[in-house]
């Protein structure tokens, strides 16, 4: 472990040393003066959907609610509401 402490000192005083012959860095370029932001206030703004689409509802099971548990995929689970298992059934 010291030895690799010893090189890594060693890395630091070099680029140190190399960063002291070498000089303060180049002077950055000033920013740009902001420029106008786009006209985009001119457009009008969108009007809502006249008839949106009524949310998709899962068909229900033969014993009642489903559980509703919703997978990454985007199935839903098909046990019963408050099913035992631990596991989901997806469709």
């Amino acid at each position: 472990m010291d030895d690799l402490r010893a090189m890594r000192e060693a890395k630091y005083a070099a680029t140190t040393r190399r960063a002291a012959v070498a000089g303060p860095p180049a002077p950055v370029a000033p920013a740009a003066p902001d420029a106008p932001a786009p006209a985009t206030a001119a457009r009008p703004a969108r009007k809502p959907a006249k008839n949106p689409a009524p949310p998709a509802e899962p068909a229900p099971a033969a014993g009642g609610a489903l559980c509703g548990h919703r997978a990454i995929s985007g199935r839903t689970c098909t046990r019963e509401h408050g099913h035992a298992a631990k596991s989901h059934r997806y469709a």
